[in-house]
């Protein structure tokens, strides 16, 4: 299910192969954080819902990622990146796009995100394509415990 886009851009499914390549992404992009293992997430993700994993590439390097969730409620991204001299493009736009036709044609009446509070061009960027602020808190437990990793 590769779609490919004029200016040379495809968007794909995760393989297994992209993994290094993956967690560079997104250290690149600030996403690793110490109490998440972005391996585990992988691994997570590719045993839940792998078509719901999508990559861009261009000339076949990998250079945004973009996860999705759906609970038969509301759909999730998480892990929207692009990689820096990629950005301002329209890559990560292009992406949601995908993203929400995927959820759409399963039903899915409403996507949300998070994102952390101090990113404001990140929050802009999203406000600029269709999402509003909810009022509303996210509340969080963990229930396991990542291992530990050097990945940060």
């Amino acid at each position: 299910m590769s779609t490919r886009q004029a200016d040379g851009f495809s968007i794909d499914h995760y393989q297994d192969g992209d993994e290094s390549a993956m967690i560079e992404l997104w250290r690149e992009c600030g996403l690793v954080v110490p109490w998440n293992n972005p391996a585990t997430d992988i691994a997570r993700k590719m045993a839940d819902s792998p078509e719901l994993f999508f990559t861009g590439r261009i000339g076949g390097k990998l250079v945004a990622s973009c996860m999705a969730g759906y609970d038969g409620h509301r759909g999730w991204i998480y892990y929207l990146a692009v990689t820096g001299p990629q950005q301002r493009k329209g890559l990560a736009a292009k992406l949601v796009a995908h993203v929400e036709a995927q959820l759409i044609a399963l039903g899915c009446p409403k996507l949300e995100l998070m994102v952390r509070d101090t990113n404001r061009e990140v929050i802009a960027f999203y406000e600029a394509i269709g999402f509003n602020l909810d009022p509303v808190r996210v509340l969080s437990k963990r229930l396991q415990q990542d291992e530990a990793h050097d990945f940060a």
